[in-house]
């Protein structure tokens, strides 16, 4: 039997989803709770792979069984109890054999959070950017990047892909409040490091060190060495991971 696994993580101390040969993942943390519990090796797959310090407000991952679970609020709580504090399983649901975390999955939304002022209780959890930003002109480059679906300018050089085209929804900056601004952007996928290297680049567009004309042109270069450099991965959250109906029927 399948299983989907419904979970949040503050990314901070881990290098990333994916298990590591040199560093404590996400990944091998959640495997070795659920083995632990359940008795016998365990392999989860996740819904995609975030970076190393990057955080995930909603995040998927399957794994399967060989016996239905139990899955009463007790069972969910004593696997939280065997996982760290910073990370968080909220419910774990069956789904149909051929559902798959990574390639069910239709969308995934990521935010980016900028302050202007340090804050003592959330140094890992945005990036603290002093340079006053022109929002306006950032949403402009926005607009640009939503008539495009090659990114590869914003792709990490070693990312081992087929294309590089994702399907944008939408892609904004808002401020969350005086001293704070996310980035939004959802799309079907993402290329290694492309959110973080975007925010990196219109970052450059904010402080008017690059005209809307230079983005455009970075975009259509196709080439990696022309983009701004990558915006640390403290500020990147995943929000939202988008599967058909079906899949989540299930879910509580």
């Amino acid at each position: 039997m399948r299983y989907f696994i419904e979970l949040s993580y503050r990314g901070t101390a881990y290098h990333g989803w994916q298990t590591q040969a040199n560093g404590v993942s996400v990944q091998t943390t959640l495997e070795s709770a659920l083995t632990q519990r359940l008795g016998k090796p365990i392999y989860v797959m996740g819904s995609g792979r975030t970076d190393a310090g990057v955080h995930a407000k909603e995040q998927f991952a399957h794994f399967d069984v060989d016996e239905p679970l139990d899955l009463t609020e007790a069972f969910i709580y004593s696997i939280n109890c065997m996982l760290p504090e910073d990370i968080a399983i909220h419910t774990i649901f069956p789904v149909r054999p051929k559902d798959h975390a990574r390639f069910s999955a239709k969308s995934r939304y990521y935010q980016y959070h900028v302050t202007r002022q340090k804050d003592a209780f959330h140094s890992n959890l945005t990036y603290h950017f002093r340079p006053k930003l022109d929002i306006d002109r950032m949403n402009k480059a926005c607009e640009l990047l939503l008539q495009h679906t090659n990114f590869q300018s914003f792709s990490k050089a070693r990312a081992n892909v087929n294309h590089f085209h994702c399907k944008l929804d939408f892609a904004y900056w808002k401020h969350t409040n005086e001293d704070c601004l996310t980035f939004h952007i959802k799309a079907d996928r993402f290329l290694w490091g492309m959110v973080r290297t975007i925010v990196g680049t219109m970052l450059e567009i904010g402080q008017e060190r690059m005209s809307l004309d230079q983005f455009e042109q970075i975009i259509l270069a196709r080439d990696r060495t022309v983009a701004g450099r990558a915006a640390p991965a403290n500020g990147l959250y995943l929000v939202e991971v988008g599967y058909p109906v079906a899949v989540l029927e299930n879910r509580t």
